[in-house]
């Protein structure tokens, strides 16, 4: 009775016969909406990769519209990583706390600074327009690289907020439409996107009014036309306001409805819901290569050289368009 070999085990035993008796995790069945999951997170992925080792990999496209261009790219990138994280941990391994953790700070951390480059890229493109001269110098090289080591920085600790405590995790009643993120941070971090979705309209609202003046100044120098006719006007209206109409639409299609929802929604709220303002927010990293990066004129030169380097030449003049 007291051998202690002999009670070992017997406790070896008890152990097993309870290991036998309990049944193993079943994954769930593979869906529509989780291979949709994993093929726009590789898409994303391989789309912003692309784009990320094409402005890393040439040393001509070191201007502050590049570097956050590339931002942008590196935010989306680790979007699609996220997704295809969240894919795995929910069709391949068994779900735990830490996993739910992990994907959520990687999505609230990458969706975080893909907005704040979003806002960089449109005050990039305000400051080309009124400080036209001093564009493009070392100067303002150094203040783009310290605005975006804070941009990363402030990311990079908001979605680490959720894994040091702030979750909902042990407390289900404060969950968000979001889980694991309780329904304030959701809250304040939803709050912070409308303001700078807000910030980001304002700056390019500056954008036109600059260049409407610049157009018009130009037109009454050269006589182009009788001064108090508004050229501005036509040109406002024509390819360049077209092509903001469309960023801006997308801008706000994108974002608005999560920022929106995140607010005003509670656990309660159907998941479907989510899921609907979500997939936007996702799915604007889909689309922030093509209406920012692939658009500028270098970078598609870059890359048409690195496909067929026999067929173009190589031209190390690199343009600073500002893409209204």
């Amino acid at each position: 009775k007291n051998d202690p070999l002999k009670m070992g085990l017997l406790y070896l035993c008890v152990i097993l016969d309870q290991l036998e008796g309990t049944s193993p995790y079943q994954l769930p069945p593979l869906t529509v909406w989780g291979v949709a999951l994993c093929v726009s997170g590789t898409l994303i992925a391989t789309e912003n990769a692309i784009v990320v080792t094409t402005i890393l990999a040439t040393p001509s496209l070191r201007a502050p519209v590049f570097l956050l261009l590339a931002s942008l790219g590196l935010a989306d990138l680790l979007a699609g990583v996220a997704l295809i994280l969240h894919f795995l941990f929910l069709f391949c391994v068994e779900p735990s706390d830490w996993s739910e953790l992990l994907t959520s700070g990687l999505l609230v951390t990458s969706l975080t600074a893909s907005l704040c480059s979003l806002m960089g890229v449109a005050l990039d493109r305000y400051l080309s327009l009124s400080h036209a001269l001093t564009y493009g110098s070392s100067q303002s090289r150094h203040r783009a690289a310290i605005l975006l080591l804070l941009v990363w920085v402030g990311a990079c600790v908001i979605g680490a907020v959720p894994a040091m405590g702030w979750h909902c995790l042990g407390e289900p009643d404060s969950c968000s439409v979001a889980r694991p993120l309780t329904r304030t941070y959701l809250s304040l971090l939803c709050g912070g996107f409308l303001v700078v979705v807000m910030v980001t309209l304002q700056l390019y609202a500056g954008i036109c009014q600059v260049a409407r003046r610049h157009a018009h100044a130009i037109a009454t120098q050269r006589h182009f036309l009788p001064a108090n006719q508004s050229y501005a006007n036509k040109h406002v209206n024509g390819r360049g306001f077209s092509r903001l109409i469309l960023v801006l639409s997308v801008f706000v299609g994108c974002w608005m409805p999560f920022s929106l929802w995140g607010l005003l929604g509670d656990a309660s709220s159907p998941p479907l819901y989510t899921y609907a303002t979500l997939v936007p927010a996702a799915g604007s990293s889909l689309l922030n290569p093509i209406l920012y990066s692939l658009r500028n004129k270098d970078i598609r030169k870059v890359l048409l050289q690195a496909c067929c380097p026999h067929r173009y030449t190589h031209n190390t003049h690199i343009h600073y368009p500002v893409d209204v």
